[in-house]
């Protein structure tokens, strides 16, 4: 019995501290104004309420991000919180609406969600569509990582401990992926890398999968081709990064 009984009651301690370990989040629902002449915007993010240095920073760069996504104007330094940015963009849109009275309207939709967490990162993937005019709307999704012990967002290159080597792998995936022959120009299939080189894209994150990238549309395919996902498993790049996942 007590063979059985050391191994459950370690596993419970382990799961425990996993769990104490956790950032606590609630859901933060922002909308803009409701009237015949107003766009919808509709924003549903993961607010982190734990007090702790990485909550702040997790709140302050979710309130950037909307800011980013929802002004497109100059002169808009002022805009320095979520509601003034939905104030703009609905500003924006009245003020177009009484000039041109058949403008169609728009629309700004953004989720947050926290798709990875573990001792040492949280990542939040931001999912946004907005339409502004034109043929389309846009969609598109960024990562938001975050190193826990120390409070702070994280660039990609603060990722990795070797970027360059986990460059080089990405590269071979992304051939293997998408059929782009090995020693042919990574654009040979129509692909459209600045200076014709391979580059990781804006936006790379920590998944339960492994470590995803994604390179939302236009950043090297036309709109048409939509966003390209490369999931690399963290047995294979492990290697490479500087916060290691434990498999």
């Amino acid at each position: 019995m007590k063979k059985i009984l050391v191994p459950v009651l370690f596993l419970w301690f382990v799961l425990g501290c996993e769990s104490e370990s956790r950032l606590t989040f609630e859901p933060l629902l922002l909308n803009g104004e409701t009237c015949a002449t107003c766009p919808n915007v509709e924003i549903n993010i993961p607010k982190a309420i734990d007090g702790s240095s990485v909550a702040t920073a997790i709140n302050r760069s979710l309130s950037e991000e909307i800011i980013s996504l929802l002004s497109f104007s100059e002169g808009q330094e002022d805009i320095d919180t979520a509601d003034k940015a939905i104030a703009s963009f609905t500003n924006s849109y009245k003020e177009l609406k009484s000039k041109f009275p058949d403008e169609v309207a728009w629309e700004a939709k953004i989720n947050g969600d926290v798709i990875y967490e573990d001792l040492n990162i949280v990542t939040v993937a931001v999912n946004s569509y907005s339409f502004t005019g034109g043929a389309h709307g846009y969609a598109s999704t960024s990562f938001l990582n975050f190193d826990k012990t120390k409070g702070i967002e994280l660039d990609t290159p603060d990722l990795f401990d070797d970027m360059e080597g986990f460059e080089k792998f990405a590269e071979a995936q992304f051939r293997a992926q998408e059929k782009v022959p090995e020693g042919q120009n990574i654009n040979a299939t129509g692909f459209m890398f600045e200076g014709d080189a391979f580059h990781l894209p804006y936006n790379v994150g920590y998944t339960p999968d492994g470590i995803q990238l994604i390179y939302n549309p236009y950043e090297v395919a036309s709109y048409a081709d939509g966003p390209i996902v490369l999931t690399l498993p963290y047995d294979k790049v492990n290697p490479y990064l500087k916060r290691k996942v434990t498999l």
